[in-house]
């Protein structure tokens, strides 16, 4: 078996490599950025590699990968599954792996406190691959973070020629993070990048997409073709804004990212149907009856009064988003909008609910990425 080093020429969908004393970390947000992030949840959200492969050209027949996964341990929750390796050949799923075990992250939801275990290294072993010169992807876990350790092959490794396909960038939430999906190319990002034909960069951060002007930088500073931008969950949930702070911030993120793309594609897009937001304002918290029994549901905990005081709304954000953008498009023929309503409406919800009533499961995973597949990649990026 040849060892070949973990260098950044292998590794598509991550912004940075941080070298650590115990193996290659990626990151999907720049150190500049991280020194600027204000709590956990973020730092955690952008170590998780949601869309970071590694991507070879090799006629290797076994591939070997040493890593160490970060295992998330709920208190009062029944674990989480382990987290996917997806060896592609060519574009097709030939192999899946998980680590047993490895660092263990205790969350501890009632206090709001953590403490981590560090874990051993483990091998995914992929055997019995074609013969063949071949193009190789292993995707990490979107919701496991990976420290790569090393790279064996029984055949020589090569960097993977350019293949011409244009780069979709994208900002979101959970769901963009890829929540309930369970492999990480069964992301609704991941599949309408598959579908559309393009190579994704994925910034959907875990209850973090929240107009950070850090996030808008880190956009603006790289390199994409297409851009598109999920806004209104998290602010929502969050209550972190009031209406009159909202527009103001996503002009200038907006601002922000055509500083460095001022004339490419750029799509906002508002928030799936989410019945426990839609007209009820935030925080939004755990259901502590769900936690009670070991199961995982979220509650709307603000009133729909307080609407009236500038809270935020998804109904409400749609309507500022629809509005914004065709003030801004007037001077900006590449921007536009997509109706998150129309990725995943009332409808939707009533034949495929949301299991913890704010994510959607794997096949609505696959739902949602067929039709922003079509929807932009056919549809509105295509015209711009």
């Amino acid at each position: 078996m040849l060892t070949t080093p973990l260098t950044a020429d292998l590794v598509r969908g991550a912004l940075e490599l941080e070298q650590t004393d115990r193996g290659l970390l990626p990151h999907r947000l720049p150190a500049r950025a991280r020194l600027q992030i204000p709590d956990g949840q973020l730092a955690m959200a952008e170590s998780q590699p949601s869309g970071v492969r590694l991507a070879f050209r090799t006629r290797a027949t076994v591939v070997e990968l040493d890593v160490i996964a970060t295992k998330r341990d709920y208190v009062g929750l029944p674990r989480r599954p382990d987290g996917v390796y997806e060896l592609l050949v060519d574009g097709r799923l030939a192999g899946q792996a998980s680590a047993p075990d490895g660092d263990v992250l205790t969350i501890d939801m009632a206090t709001g406190t953590a403490r981590s275990q560090p874990g051993p290294v483990r091998t995914l072993r992929f055997p019995g691959l074609p013969e063949d010169e071949k193009d190789v992807e292993i995707w990490l876990p979107h919701g496991e973070t990976t420290l790569l350790v090393a790279l064996r092959t029984d055949a020589t490794v090569h960097s993977v020629r350019s293949s011409g396909r244009r780069t979709w960038l994208h900002h979101g939430s959970s769901i963009s993070h890829g929540s309930n999906a369970v492999t990480p190319t069964g992301i609704w990002p991941a599949l309408a990048a598959k579908l559309g034909g393009v190579d994704l960069i994925n910034l959907g951060f875990g209850g973090s997409a929240l107009l950070d002007p850090f996030t808008a930088r880190a956009m603006r500073d790289t390199p994409a073709d297409l851009i598109s931008v999920k806004i209104g969950i998290n602010l929502v949930n969050s209550d972190a804004m009031r209406l009159r702070a909202f527009g103001p911030a996503v002009h200038g993120f907006l601002d922000t990212v055509r500083d460095g793309h001022p004339t490419t594609p750029l799509l906002v897009v508002s928030a799936l149907y989410c019945p426990i937001h839609e007209h009820t304002p935030g925080p939004c918290s755990f259901d502590t009856g769900a936690l009670r029994e070991g199961k995982l549901r979220f509650t709307a905990t603000g009133d729909p009064a307080e609407t009236a005081a500038g809270k935020l709304t998804l109904t409400k954000i749609r309507g500022e988003l629809a509005r914004i953008v065709k003030e801004r498009s007037a001077g900006d023929p590449n921007l536009g909008y997509l109706d998150g309503l129309d990725l995943y409406g009332e409808q939707d919800n009533a034949e495929l609910p949301l299991p913890d009533e704010l994510h959607p499961d794997a096949a609505t995973h696959r739902l949602i990425g067929e039709r922003f597949a079509r929807l932009a990649f056919g549809g509105i990026f295509s015209e711009a």
